[in-house]
């Protein structure tokens, strides 16, 4: 990684208070088809990818904020439970109270 992309991470974490997710996950994306094209390597699969790693925290915090509790988790995510224990699965998400603290 070039000096540049390192500033930039930086400016990000200590402004997290206001970039908004949106800008950030551009930000880091921007970096990665940076690299991408530097390497002239292919891709496969980013979308998934992308989904993934945003997905998975989102459901984990979510079901922390809840203790497990996966009606509430899910109706704060806005998604029917059975989605979310399909999520849960898909991730291999711990659903015990002492794993999710």
């Amino acid at each position: 990684m070039n000096p540049e992309v390192n500033n930039s991470d930086k400016i990000f974490v200590a402004n997290l208070q206001t970039v908004s997710l949106e800008k950030l996950v551009k930000s880091k994306l921007e970096v990665l088809f940076e690299q991408q094209r530097e390497s002239q390597v292919q891709l496969d699969g980013l979308h998934k990818l992308v989904l993934e790693q945003v997905e998975k925290p989102l459901i984990e915090l979510a079901l922390k904020t809840y203790k497990g509790n996966q009606v509430r988790a899910a109706k704060m995510l806005g998604i029917n439970r059975n989605t979310l224990k399909k999520k849960i699965d898909t991730y291999k998400i711990a659903t015990r109270l002492r794993s999710l603290t």
